[in-house]
């Protein structure tokens, strides 16, 4: 898929063009947008049974299917900032604190509209005063907007990965990481 603009945003010219696969660029004003890489964030929280939980996603894209916990970064805000905010407004959750695992690029299809992401990963054991993944996820409130609902997986295999029904590709490759390194 490739992001397609008819006309010049700045003085309406039909002879926009796509340069170097960074930017489009109008020849009759000058102007030119450069397609950056957009920021997001998401967290492995996990328990000491390893357990991850997972947001079941309630909109396109990849309606349906399981994420981490997380979301866009806003502007001036910090990728650590963005984590707790997500946690917080998607789960009702108070994560204190993330730590940074990896990041990933992605691609994120939204609206017939193609955006590269960068997206950054941190984990995050589960909050000492439950017991378990279940006992947590008790205490949830889902985003409707965002969240049909919770699911905990067992990750402790290459193979559980492999099962899972992953949105997002850097999502899986998060969770290789997070193998690796736990």
């Amino acid at each position: 898929m490739e992001n397609k603009f008819e006309l010049c945003p700045k003085c309406g010219s039909k002879n926009i063009k796509w340069c170097n696969g960074k930017k489009w660029l109008c020849p009759d004003c000058g102007f030119d947008l450069y397609c950056n890489v957009a920021a997001a964030v998401g967290i492995v929280l996990y328990d000491n049974y390893d357990n991850v939980l997972f947001e079941v996603r309630a909109k396109e894209p990849r309606k349906g299917f399981l994420c981490l916990p997380g979301g866009f970064v806003d502007p001036d805000e910090s990728a650590e900032d963005a984590v707790v905010r997500e946690c917080r407004e998607e789960m009702g959750a108070q994560i204190k604190e993330g730590k940074f695992l990896c990041s990933f690029p992605n691609t994120y299809v939204y609206k017939n509209i193609e955006y590269k992401t960068c997206d950054l990963f941190f984990t995050a054991k589960l909050p000492e005063e439950f017991k378990d993944m279940d006992d947590f996820v008790k205490t949830l409130r889902r985003e409707e907007s965002e969240v049909v609902g919770f699911e905990v997986r067992h990750i402790s295999s290459v193979e559980e990965v492999e099962a899972l029904p992953l949105a997002f590709t850097s999502a899986h490759k998060t969770l290789l990481k997070f193998l690796e390194v736990k």
